[in-house]
């Protein structure tokens, strides 16, 4: 890869390479845009077969950050950050050494819980620096975020199926949930609550167990793609909607939590060719997103309800503007994202990042 060339392509400011030889930490800090204000996203760890995995992973999932804080309305830019190593050798030691990196950005970056990490190490990352959200609420956090990606789901789906069918019931279609994680297992009870039906799978036969006890009927990993369902709902990584599982597919909706669902903008087309109706990844899991940045101005659950609530919505708008001029949804949500990115640019809000920064120092300082 030439990497400055990648960088001027996806538009990236700033990556940063951090090693800390005795903890192991390899990690890498992509900051794609900050027009907005600081560049917010969680952090994943994940054993890459090598760093231009992990690399080509980061890059693409700070640019989705950028564009899910401007559909959502948020004064955030959008940044990622990886840790290449296995989840089951993480330590103390290791998130703290990611903090004191975090910390030498200076609040350019903002870090938060993603795959394979949760709100404990967000406690270790929390000790040597205040740019952190997620941590527990004794600290003004928020806990763990996936509930919120959850909610929001399901909100999205909603604003699927007044699109499609023109009601909101849940219960009435079925469902294929791929990945049962935190934000997979809660989608599914929200779904079983609603006494849908729902096939699942996933990588963890502890995870499938958990919601067969709700209800859900399990299938194997590579059978989720075609089973007999209105709905499918990727929560696993990303790039699942490729040019082998759509064929494959008796859905008529593509809405789900995770990141980076098309494996090209190719596949995008093609369900817009075919009618599917796709949910923008980056509009619809922005729920996490929403309930950490509210972090930023001192945590309110209910505010966070609210926002997150907002979801449907926004999903809606993009829709509204897909039709309108005639384009397919992952092209009218890029739309929305770079309008706004580019109005707010124009306008250039120096006080958003002063504040946050007097935030932070001051939370960091107890005050």
């Amino acid at each position: 890869m030439d990497l400055f060339a990648t960088l001027d392509t996806m538009g990236h400011e700033e990556v940063v390479f951090f090693h800390h030889q005795e903890s192991g930490l390899k990690a890498i800090v992509a900051i794609h845009n900050t027009v907005l204000g600081p560049a917010l996203g969680g952090l994943r760890m994940w054993p890459y077969k090598n760093e231009q995995e992990a690399l080509t992973d980061v890059l693409r999932l700070s640019r989705g950050m950028t564009y899910k804080a401007s559909v959502s309305g948020l004064n955030l830019g959008g940044g990622k950050s990886v840790i290449i190593g296995d989840p089951s050798q993480k330590s103390e030691e290791m998130f703290r050494a990611l903090g004191r990196f975090v910390q030498s950005l200076g609040g350019r970056y903002i870090t938060a819980e993603d795959v394979n990490t949760n709100v404990q190490d967000m406690e270790y990352i929390f000790q040597e620096t205040g740019y952190v959200t997620g941590v527990h609420p004794v600290h003004g956090g928020s806990g763990d975020p996936s509930p919120y990606t959850a909610m929001g789901v399901i909100q999205g789906i909603k604003a699927c199926l007044n699109k499609k069918y023109r009601h909101t019931d849940i219960g009435k279609c079925s469902y294929a949930v791929q990945g049962l994680g935190h934000v997979g297992y809660h989608v599914v009870k929200h779904l079983r609550d609603a006494d849908a039906k729902v096939f699942v799978t996933d990588m963890q036969q502890q995870r499938i167990d958990q919601c067969v006890e709700l209800g859900a009927e399990a299938v194997k990993m590579d059978d989720i793609y075609g089973v007999n369902a209105k709905v499918y709902v990727p929560c696993a990584l990303g790039a699942s909607v490729n040019e082998k599982t759509i064929p494959q597919f008796k859905f008529e909706i593509v809405a789900g939590a995770a990141n980076n669902q098309l494996a090209t903008d190719a596949c995008g087309d093609e369900l817009h060719q075919r009618g599917i109706l796709y949910a923008p990844d980056y509009a619809i899991n922005a729920g996490g997103l929403m309930n950490v940045s509210i972090e930023l101005q001192g945590y309110d659950r209910e505010r966070a309800n609210r926002m997150v609530t907002g979801i449907y919505d926004i999903i809606g708008n993009i829709f509204a503007l897909a039709e309108r001029e005639k384009i397919p949804n992952y092209r009218a949500a890029d739309r929305m994202a770079e309008q706004r990115i580019a109005a707010i640019g124009r306008v250039k809000l120096p006080t958003v990042n002063q504040s946050y920064e007097r935030f932070f120092v001051g939370r960091k300082n107890g005050h």
